[in-house]
């Protein structure tokens, strides 16, 4: 886990959940703009997985390692569904939807740093 990629997701997950809102205050429903930020927000998510799994095998282990992992599996999937829920409203509201997976990637990310850096403390 390094703090560059804990920022460069924030900062992605921010501008899907921007695109997100202002879709829906637009009435408009999701586009490829849309999609393709969430493929670079997963992309990211995935680098961070696999560097996070690689520094466990490596020794270094969270104290809360269950939480941890939980939380690893768990944010790798909050895009994938909220793409896919969001193709499938026919509304303006799939945007919304949209935003709402970033901005709980936002969190997710930054508690999962938190999990990490405990090891540090």
């Amino acid at each position: 886990m390094t703090a560059f990629l804990v920022g460069a997701i924030t900062a992605v997950a921010v501008l899907l959940a921007v695109l997100g809102v202002v879709s829906t205050l637009a009435r408009r429903r999701i586009g490829l703009l849309h999609l393709g930020v969430a493929g670079v927000l997963e992309a990211l998510l995935l680098v961070q997985a696999a560097v996070a799994v690689t520094a466990m095998v490596g020794g270094e282990r969270p104290p809360e390692t269950a939480t941890f992992l939980g939380y690893l599996g768990g944010i790798v999937l909050v895009p994938v569904a909220g793409s896919l829920w969001a193709r499938t409203e026919r509304t303006r509201w799939a945007g919304t939807v949209m935003a709402v997976a970033a901005a709980v990637v936002g969190v997710m990310v930054w508690r999962l740093l938190q999990l990490w850096e405990a090891t540090r403390a």
